[in-house]
């Protein structure tokens, strides 16, 4: 996303390419979809749920050709007497991808399903069953709830490595059984191809799987898809997607690095045909909208936005934020005045009232970016900035005065119990934020947390702003930069809410679940 001294965080892969022939994919998984007349419809890309509420969620498939998608829902792994669903006819349209919405469920148990792909000129002949499970969400707060979150997946040129088994870190966190996943962004990098192998720092090599459509950056629809589908590749991730629900937003690596509206691509970068950001951006967010079960994405949704808030019960209300389709342009970011901001005038009011209006305990309010870690974006020139803060310590300016305005509002609405979770710089770190520290001193202190990457390169730790005065109180990065996933430093966080006494603890995990940080918070509390 960013200005940095090269190699940059998010740019492009870093490092040899070694001289390999690409990995061998198993049959039909990376190729367009078959249209065999024989044969019955396959979902080789598993399931998903998401946006699970206390009665209701959406289950996700993709078929290999045309079919008509059916769910079957039961409390048990027997099936008897299922509740059945149909749902919608998978085409070209979509990719193949559908998303189906459950309702009536019954709150706080665990949901068994299936999904069926039927035939559509002979409803008889349906493919082999695909299952999953999931908790629809409890109003029991004595069940308290427990979620993970993380992001960066696949990025920087390190892919799904046979060698490594895969995209390991899913496992641990399956091992958690989460009431549910946070993806904070970067679910792909489509500015990123993914070579058959590169060379690691050192020595050795690191191997690919490969698909056609990473060869290149993504720029057509069908490239954006095809970015989307790789991940789908791994076991691991296909594991997790039918054991746990997903809460997903985007950041920029779903359509380009450091992107925002009207950007026009530099002739210089001779990498996309396509100049307009805009039109990538349109092509991203459709692939995006049929990859992953959103309800305001849905086809016929009427809101047709990412950002949305998601209530977790009475301990829990998620905010997701969208600070990447609304934004201004990146600049010096040093405006006195700045009404658009990161997150647009509509999206900042929408966050307020939701905010006022909550009664949950906590309120996560899911950031795509950090708010006080100093993130370039790379210019000739002045420097730019990608993220809120220019490393400027003194009054807020760009970006700042909108996240001053919020917290200005929290502090004097009152509202409690604000977490901000992240991902975005390739680190894991904890920073709280305190008045007394801070140039801009009208709010109550928080907490902000960073996780990630999932897999991706690892850099070192992105310098404060002290506009709001934070300080860092833990923090995990390598000393070098793009470190590759056999390096480690690759990271998730935990939540865990306790239903009895109300207390949220964050722990900052390693890739094989290994805590690095803990951190319990009270509940009502400000200045923790």
């Amino acid at each position: 996303m960013s200005h940095r001294p090269s190699p940059g965080r998010r740019s492009v892969l870093r490092g040899s390419l070694a001289a390999s022939a690409a990995l061998t994919l198993p049959a039909g998984l990376g190729a367009a979809p078959a249209f065999a007349r024989s044969g019955r419809p396959e979902a080789r890309w598993g399931v998903q749920t998401g946006d699970v509420t206390t009665d209701s969620g959406l289950v996700w498939v993709r078929a290999d050709r045309p079919a008509r998608m059916v769910v079957e829902t039961s409390p048990t792994e027997s099936f008897r007497a299922p509740r059945r669903w149909h749902g919608p006819l998978l085409g070209a349209g979509t990719d193949f991808t559908g998303t189906t919405r459950l309702h009536g469920l019954p709150s706080g148990e665990r949901i068994h399903y299936r999904v069926l792909l039927a035939d559509p000129d002979d409803p008889r002949r349906t493919g082999e069953p695909v299952t999953g499970t999931f908790r629809t969400v409890s109003r029991r707060r004595r069940d308290g709830v427990r979620f993970l979150w993380s992001g960066d997946l696949a990025g920087q040129g390190w892919g799904i490595n046979p060698d490594l088994g895969g995209y390991r870190i899913y496992d641990a966190m399956a091992r958690l059984d989460p009431d549910f996943f946070l993806c904070s962004g970067d679910n792909i990098y489509a500015d990123n191809p993914i070579p058959s192998a590169q060379a690691l720092p050192g020595g050795g090599t690191w191997r690919n799987i490969t698909t056609e459509e990473k060869t290149k950056v993504a720029e057509t629809l069908a490239e954006y898809r095809g970015n989307f589908r790789y991940n789908l590749l791994d076991a691991n991730l296909r594991a997790f997607n039918a054991r746990v629900p997903s809460v997903i937003q985007w950041d920029d690596h779903e359509v380009r690095n450091n992107w925002y509206p009207g950007e026009v691509i530099a002739t210089t970068d001779t990498r996309y045909t396509e100049k307009s950001v805009d039109v990538l951006a349109a092509r991203a967010r459709r692939a995006f909208s049929e990859y992953f079960p959103i309800r305001t994405l849905r086809p016929g949704a009427r809101e047709g936005r990412v950002y949305r808030v998601l209530r977790q019960g009475p301990l829990l209300d998620v905010f997701v934020l969208d600070m990447r389709t609304y934004r201004n342009a990146n600049s010096p970011d040093d405006q006195t005045t700045d009404p658009q901001g990161i997150l647009g005038r509509e999206q900042l009011e929408w966050l307020k009232r939701e905010l006022a209006r909550s009664r949950a305990v906590w309120k996560v309010i899911a950031a795509d970016m950090p708010i006080g870690l100093v993130v370039p974006d790379a210019t000739e020139g002045r420097p730019h900035f990608e993220a809120v803060a220019q490393g400027d310590p003194g009054a807020p300016l760009g970006r700042e005065l909108q996240i001053a305005e919020l917290l200005r509002f929290i502090k004097h609405r009152r509202v409690t119990g604000t977490v901000w979770l992240t991902a975005d710089v390739h680190h894991t770190s904890a920073q709280h934020y305190q008045p007394s520290r801070a140039a801009f001193t009208d709010f109550e202190p928080f907490w902000e947390f960073v996780s990630g990457p999932l897999n991706a390169g690892a850099f070192p730790a992105s310098p404060l702003d002290g506009t709001f005065g934070p300080e860092r109180v833990f923090v995990k990065a390598p000393t070098a930069s793009n470190v590759s996933p056999a390096g480690g430093y690759q990271f998730f966080g935990e939540v865990d809410i306790d239903g009895d006494s109300g207390e949220l603890t964050v722990r900052l995990r390693e890739q094989d679940g290994g805590v690095l940080f803990s951190r319990t918070l009270q509940p009502g509390r400000v200045g923790q």
